[in-house]
């Protein structure tokens, strides 16, 4: 489930950022292709419908991501990488002398 989630995640992403990038913040944009006065889809009708479009495929990106968030796999007791900690299993660390050590005579003829 989290997977299909995530693949329609990055679908409405891409088809949002296509959308944003069509637009012109002057009003040009794709809108300025259509000036022609006997167009069914008129300058200020595109523009009202990429508007639309970024609104709806931005508020179905939040809806996805909360979906997404919501079915997360949390992980079980069983999981051997979550490991609980509880208090007081603590105890100190004993530290052990370092050996003795032992100087070593070599004689002078065999040094390298």
């Amino acid at each position: 489930m989290y997977t299909v989630i995530v693949i329609l995640i990055i679908l409405v992403s891409v088809l949002l950022a296509g959308v944003v990038l069509i637009q012109n913040s002057k009003g040009g944009g794709l809108a300025a292709n259509f000036q022609a006065p006997q167009q069914v889809l008129g300058a200020r009708q595109t523009a009202d419908f990429l508007e639309k479009a970024t609104w709806w495929l931005a508020g179905i990106m939040v809806v996805l991501c909360l979906i997404a968030t919501m079915s997360v796999h949390r992980g079980s007791a069983e999981d051997p990488m979550q490991t609980e900690v509880k208090v007081g299993d603590f105890s100190p660390v004993q530290q052990q002398a370092p050996a003795a050590t032992i100087p070593i005579e070599i004689p002078a003829g065999e040094e390298q």
